[in-house]
């Protein structure tokens, strides 16, 4: 997160208003709920997660067992039970 100068980005009459509530305070103001985008949409790591999940949810129907999963993709039988369990 960067800090933005209040004075460089709002109009003065916004500025004295803000004044009223907050004196030479740091304050953060959140980005519009339509400016939010889901956790890793940008860097692309939730489609690569979600692949990975597609193939442990395919290798699972083709007779793969939660150890050998849990042996193939490092992780947990338990994670890969969460995997292969949910819809």
């Amino acid at each position: 997160m960067k800090y933005v100068k209040a004075t460089n980005v709002l109009p003065e009459q916004l500025i004295i208003e803000i004044q009223k509530y907050v004196q030479g305070e740091t304050i953060y103001i959140p980005k519009p709920k339509k400016a939010y985008q889901q956790w890793g949409t940008r860097s692309g790591s939730r489609k690569t997660l979600d692949d990975r999940n597609a193939s442990i949810q395919q290798a699972f129907k083709n007779g793969r067992t939660l150890a050998q999963l849990a042996d193939d993709y490092f992780l947990s039988v338990e994670t890969i039970k969460k995997i292969v369990y949910t819809k």
